[in-house]
């Protein structure tokens, strides 16, 4: 027995003076801080820092999650027993002056009875509205601030490029102050809404935008509003990635209209349906190769009608969508080339009714100048 316990003894003994044997020739395992890389990675490591993209993600949301609003909007109706009771609503919007003044889409506040404005500090105010273009989907609210306000600036929407960063932020489902990003995947859009009125030259984006966003702000890379979240395409009940703004210029007109004392206007309509084509599409329709909007239907007593505009007569089949050929191609508007499919839609923002749009059309191997004498747009708008 002692025996086997000497034994032990020395076993013991001996693994103890091997392995402080063998860390004198160096350590089996080094401190994680003096190790030599098991494997390879980026050179810059971020989980110590931010990126540059980063970096202007946060300080575009510092600066413009005070400025966006959470809108609440009450109306009352009578049950079976003709009392009134409240049902709501809610959409976001921006304040654009440190007056209180609040543009949001007009279908987050129209035909409310009250509207309630909560502050990223939760402070809430009643607001009334200023002035609203149903045809737009816009609406300017006010409310009677108690302190200084932060406000977002106006961008420029004609500008815009298909591929820019954008940032979208709102409430969606109430989460107050939800920022997504994302880039402009298309522009010129025309959508149909709930009510059947078309919506047009809108701004297509895949920045996440779901209930609760609509009336808040689409920035561009410097903080500046490009455009008004105003709906999404909706085939599953949730955001798939395809959502659209109303370009801001579209906002500006209203604005100057309330600024000027004029009220409200209805948008100016050219009663025409178009397509754009450019490059080879266009040589092989025998049209100038730098291409414009090619005339798909002319709309009988409208103002296109009336100043001679030419629609097609002959129906092709190209990469299976039909093309009506023959029509008058738009190359110029108020005599800028066309170089964008919502050309016509960017004009209009900056016109009105009895305004004239000077349209630059290809017929028959030469140049002509229509004038145009703008209407106002029905319940159905269209170009």
């Amino acid at each position: 027995m002692k025996t086997r316990i000497a034994l032990l003894a020395l076993m013991i003994l001996g693994g103890f003076v091997f392995f402080t044997s063998r860390a004198k020739m160096g350590p089996i395992m080094e401190p994680l801080a003096k190790a030599t890389k098991l494997w390879t990675g980026p050179e810059v490591a971020q989980s110590a820092g931010l990126s540059a993209d980063e970096v202007n993600n946060i300080e575009i949301y510092k600066m413009a999650h005070a400025a966006t609003v959470n809108i609440s909007s009450t109306v009352y109706q009578r049950d079976w027993f003709m009392r009134l009771v409240p049902t709501g609503s809610v959409g976001s919007g921006f304040i654009i002056n440190e007056r209180g003044q609040i543009l949001t889409n007009y279908h987050v506040v129209g035909g409310s009875d009250k509207l309630t404005v909560t502050m990223a500090d939760k402070s809430k105010y009643e607001a009334t509205i200023l002035d609203k273009d149903p045809a737009n989907d816009l609406a300017l609210i006010q409310i009677k601030p108690k302190k200084k306000l932060t406000y977002l600036r106006l961008g420029e929407s004609d500008n815009v490029q298909v591929g820019q960063k954008v940032l979208a932020i709102g409430n969606p489902f109430g989460l107050e102050g939800t920022l997504t990003t994302g880039i402009v995947s298309s522009l010129g859009r025309d959508i149909r809404d709930e009510q059947g009125q078309t919506l047009e030259g809108l701004m297509q984006t895949d920045a996440a935008i779901n209930s609760g966003n609509s009336g808040g702000p689409l920035l561009d890379s410097q903080g500046n509003v490009i455009g008004i979240n105003t709906a999404i395409l909706n085939v599953t009940g949730g955001n798939i990635g395809i959502g659209f703004a109303m370009p801001i210029g579209r906002a500006r007109r209203m604005l100057d209209d309330f600024a000027a004392g004029r009220g409200y206007a209805p948008p100016a309509r050219v009663g025409v349906r178009v397509i754009a084509v450019a490059g080879e599409l266009a040589e092989a329709l025998d049209l100038p190769a730098e291409g414009g909007l090619l005339v798909q239907e002319v709309f009988r007593g409208t103002a296109a009608y009336e100043a001679g505009l030419r629609a097609g007569t002959r129906e092709v089949i190209i990469g299976n969508a039909p093309v009506v050929i023959g029509g008058d191609l738009i190359v110029a508007v108020d005599g800028k080339p066309i170089e964008r499919s919502d050309a016509i839609p960017r004009a209009l923002s900056r016109k009105r009714a009895g305004d004239t749009l000077e349209l630059t059309v290809y017929r028959g191997g030469r140049t002509l100048k229509l004038a145009v004498k703008l209407q106002p747009a029905g319940d159905q708008q269209r170009l």
